[in-house]
């Protein structure tokens, strides 16, 4: 069964990994997510809106999905919401599996579906104020595409 959580508070990956490691895998692997400001995008904030029963219904499916494709040990998805700053931690995503290239696969394909299936709305504050609600990339749909 993965462990999901959709939270406001932060995380941290060293006691997930410990966690994902205590599975007994023989590989580990591990996603973070951060709110980025660019050059040409400055942000200062990101804020992201979800319904609960509906995100974590989502985020347990995906989970579930890549445990049965990947013969994973362990899965672990954690992603938060509210109003994030720039440089702060948005998601996470471990897998612990017997063989290296399925927890690497794991995560890719956990990390493509939370992109493009996942419901959360997100807005983007830039560091002039304004606020832009986020479209869905074409560039995650694609990705997310090479797991059908």
């Amino acid at each position: 069964m993965p462990r999901i959580h959709v939270q406001a508070h932060d995380f941290e990956t060293g006691v997930e990994i410990a966690r994902l490691n205590a599975a007994g895998a023989g590989a580990i692997a591990s996603f973070v997510g951060v709110v980025r400001s660019t050059a040409d995008r400055p942000l200062t904030a990101m804020v992201l809106e979800h319904y609960p029963t509906m995100t974590e219904a989502a985020i347990t499916r995906i989970a579930e999905d890549a445990e049965r494709r990947f013969d994973l040990l362990s899965c672990t998805v954690i992603h938060r919401f509210g109003r994030l700053a720039a440089g702060e931690q948005i998601v996470f995503a471990g897998a612990a599996a017997s063989h290296r290239q399925a927890a690497i696969d794991a995560v890719a394909f956990l990390m493509d579906w939370l992109k493009t299936k996942a419901p959360f709305w997100k807005q983007e504050i830039t560091a002039d104020g304004q606020a832009k609600w986020v479209e869905a990339a074409a560039l995650d749909d694609e990705a997310a595409q090479r797991w059908m």
